[in-house]
């Protein structure tokens, strides 16, 4: 995919190459086997947009974040020549301002910012939580859910009209010295131009940064338990990301609608915890992540299978990253742990 992009000025005129700070997460955990459960809201606020970002999970293909900025982004311009992200807005309100035109966001908005794109983040209050996957491959739509044209078919939990573009495009006749920041091979530079970087008069083409709201996800039922991958939206070299909305439960009359106990062979799984009712967890709030690891088995805590029996639907909200190869743990994940979790099972 590609656009065109219209500018006044030549983007390509640097002034200063200054700075250079390495951001690649450091293990702390290398191999990892034990079922874990973080405390997002443990993460510190900070108000630097990208000082807030605190990278939990990593392997070749993702990294994983937690970020709680106070501030907006405006003293820089940034630019991840590494990864595509994409910014899940779990709370706060504002606009991702970009060289293609700005988005509003809202609570539980998915920002897709393919990687080059250069932006800025303006943030409505100091109160916002981000839950952020860095992907070394394009983020796309599921496969399965497009023809070979690019639609979204009609059995798609979403479509096109969810998708919400880039509109009231910035252009900035501006010269004099601009930072951006840009990330590659894991660090962050810090470059000065002499054109500002939002100069686009125009610009045409499928490359471009997207918002779509967990809200607006469709979920698919059955009369028995639905597989985890009917609630996929996303899809990327080795990972995948699924959205777990609220949903009428399994409706065959000897139906048990707690999952069952399973072993993920191929991938380690994390759930981000978004809200509502988390049925198959007896202690879970807003903002943790479960961790578990590929071929240990999982499943619902003792006495979730007995409460939910007889109900007919669920609220929760959560976020699911599926990767297929293991994730290593950073120090930042192991200071937010809950090391009470791998034995909750017990009886």
């Amino acid at each position: 995919m590609s656009s065109l992009l219209y500018h006044v000025y030549r983007p390509t005129m640097i002034k200063e190459v200054s700075s250079a700070k390495d951001v690649a997460p450091k293990a702390a955990i290398d191999k990892n086997i034990t079922p874990m459960m973080l405390k997002g809201m443990d993460v510190k606020p900070q108000a630097d947009f990208l000082e807030s970002r605190k990278h939990v999970l990593f392997n070749n293909d993702l990294n994983i974040a937690l970020a709680a900025p106070q501030k907006s982004l405006r003293s820089y311009f940034y630019k991840n020549a590494d990864a595509d992200e994409m910014i899940f807005v779990h709370r706060g309100t504002g606009k991702l301002r970009t060289f293609l035109g700005n988005i509003p966001f809202s609570y539980g908005d998915y920002l897709v910012i393919p990687r080059g794109m250069i932006y800025q983040i303006d943030f409505d209050t100091e109160d916002n939580r981000l839950f952020i996957v860095e992907s070394f491959s394009p983020i796309v739509t599921p496969k399965r859910y497009r023809n070979n044209f690019g639609q979204l078919l009609e059995h798609s939990p979403f479509c096109e009209r969810d998708i919400r573009r880039p509109s009231e495009l910035e252009t900035h006749d501006e010269k004099g010295e601009f930072i951006i920041k840009i990330r590659k091979e894991n660090v962050l530079h810090e470059l000065v131009y002499t054109s500002h970087p939002f100069d686009v008069v125009g610009w045409d083409g499928y490359n471009y940064p997207y918002a779509f709201s967990i809200h607006d996800f469709e979920p698919i039922t059955g009369r028995v338990h639905q597989p985890p991958p009917v609630h996929q939206t996303f899809e990327a070299h080795n990972f995948v990301v699924c959205s777990f909305c609220p949903r009428l439960y399994d409706y065959h009359p000897k139906s048990i609608p707690a999952p069952y106990n399973h072993s993920n062979i191929d991938s380690d799984e994390v759930l981000y915890y978004v809200d509502g009712d988390f049925m198959s967890r007896n202690h879970v709030e807003k903002g943790y992540i479960s961790l578990h690891p590929g071929g240990i088995p999982h499943g619902p805590h003792p006495g979730a299978y007995e409460r939910s029996i007889g109900q007919k639907e669920t609220q929760e909200l959560a976020v699911m990253v599926d990767t297929f190869r293991p994730l290593k743990l950073t120090q930042e994940a192991v200071d937010i742990a809950d090391n009470t979790y791998k034995t909750s099972w017990l009886e």
